[in-house]
């Protein structure tokens, strides 16, 4: 018991710490077109411009228009008038981390955020709350023409590149979350690559809710120019309140033709968050994107990152993990749209389930009429770590085209016992053999992310599995 004590505090004091609330502007409580016009009227001395007013206002529409989904998790206890919408902390946007606020800048620190930068980053971006508080980018980068800034920048700055993107790939009206998004967003990234540029570190944003009772609705947008190359990490944390936050994100990419980005996501964030999050990429001839998402956190994940394949030769690459616990539903998958001849696809998800939670896999796979020789498999590993989880498997098929060759396999286990006994009789206890068994069926994950960041993923896992035995 005394080891089961010592982890949860320590995964207090790394994760679910809060620091002084130091905002001095907020939107009222509630939705509604005044909400709106507060954000746009936050935005700048002169606010925003009008054309991103109007987008947001059109947005708000489609939102009130649309009913709740029907499907995926339990949506019921999320009251829209019960959120505050914006907060602006009580700085402006630092590139200099000795200037941060000392509460924000402890909040980072604690997380480690500094040492990855110094270490393996080629920039960094830090959200507290709704907006971007801290931003850097490599020298060198910035010399090659790269650009990694907040929105608000992006639109100021580099108007010509945001405007022709921004919305092209998740529309204001696609779904009732990306409306919400579209309508109060704040914060996130706006990425630019040139030309045959490669970015061998990562770019990594953090966002992290500090505030009771809010939703952070940042949205990020990449454009990968032809042949360049960049992989983008994202890592989201929040303290444990007793009213329940909402995170409803956006995430726009555009790869074009021959580039390659990559989008990994460690998600942890505390249980009394709902996160429902629209991603999606576009990728043209030649063009690679990979999703690597990791769901540990919240108490309901919908999450579904998706490509439409726009051009001959491009290749999508999905892999999402998920770990459900006590009081949590991990509904997450992936989508692709085979959209142009020979594109190949690969959709790898993995769960684990304990204390009666719930992990569902939903995916879809299309194939258009004229996408001729498509190559695609979908694989869903779950294991149930007790009688009392769950796990379900909700695959979509769509394909229009004979000369397609398709696979999808699933499987669904429990841990047995000769593995444990294997185990046990090295000298684990019961609890680090199934630490053992659920860290090396992740293992697929972890693979792909850099060491750091696996480190953090394995430990996460096991502080979630601690007292899983008896």
């Amino acid at each position: 018991m005394k080891q089961t004590l010592d982890i949860n505090k320590e995964y207090e004091e790394k994760y679910g710490f809060k620091v002084k609330d130091s905002r001095v502007a907020e939107t009222k409580l509630g939705l509604s077109t005044r909400t709106v016009d507060e954000i746009s009227d936050f935005k700048g001395e002169k606010g925003e411009y009008e054309w991103i007013h109007q987008f947001r206002l059109k947005a708000l529409e489609h939102f009130f228009a649309r009913p709740m989904p029907a499907w995926g998790g339990d949506l019921s206890k999320i009251n829209f008038d019960d959120i505050i919408y914006y907060i602006k902390p009580g700085t402006k946007m630092r590139e200099d981390w000795n200037d941060v606020p000392p509460e924000v800048k402890n909040t980072f620190d604690r997380l480690g955020i500094p040492e990855a930068e110094k270490k393996f980053l080629s920039g960094v971006g830090a959200q507290f709350d709704s907006e971007v508080v801290y931003h850097k980018l490599k020298e060198k980068l910035e010399k090659q023409g790269v650009i990694f800034v907040d929105p608000d920048t992006g639109l100021q700055k580099y108007p010509h590149i945001f405007k022709k993107y921004f919305g092209t790939v998740v529309p204001s009206d696609d779904n009732k979350f990306a409306s919400l998004n579209s309508a109060v967003f704040s914060g996130g990234s706006f990425i630019y690559i040139p030309k045959g540029v490669h970015v061998d570190m990562p770019l990594q944003a953090y966002f992290r809710i500090n505030a009771e009772g809010i939703g952070q609705f940042e949205r990020t947008l990449i454009i990968a120019d032809e042949g360049s190359k960049v992989h983008y990490i994202e890592g989201c944390t929040a303290p444990v309140y007793s009213k329940s936050s909402l995170h409803s994100a956006v995430v726009e990419i555009v790869a074009l033709p021959g580039a390659h980005i990559r989008y990994t996501t460690l998600q942890n964030w505390s249980k009394n968050v709902f996160n429902l999050v629209t991603k999606r990429a576009h990728a043209f001839e030649g063009a690679i994107v990979e999703w690597v998402d990791a769901n540990i956190g919240s108490c309901l994940t919908m999450k579904y990152p998706s490509v439409y394949l726009k051009g001959r030769n491009a290749r999508a690459d999905i892999l999402s993990v998920a770990f459900a616990g006590d009081g949590q539903h991990q509904d997450a998958g992936g989508k692709v749209y085979h959209l142009a001849p020979d594109t190949t696809s690969r959709i790898t998800s993995k769960s684990v389930s304990k204390d009666g939670g719930r992990t569902s896999y939903r995916g879809l796979l299309f194939v258009a009429k004229n996408a001729t020789n498509v190559k695609s498999s979908v694989r869903c590993d779950a294991l149930l770590l007790d009688e009392i989880s769950k796990t379900d498997t909700y695959p979509y098929n769509q394909i229009n085209n004979e000369t397609a060759t398709i696979t999808h396999e699933a499987t669904v286990g429990k841990i047995g016992d000769d593995q444990l006994f294997y185990l046990m009789s090295r000298g684990l206890t019961e609890e680090q053999a199934l630490n053992m068994v659920v860290v090396g069926f992740f293992e697929a994950f972890a693979k792909e992310i850099p060491l750091e960041y696996a480190i953090e993923f394995n430990k996460l896992i096991q502080l979630e599995m601690t007292g899983s035995v008896g």
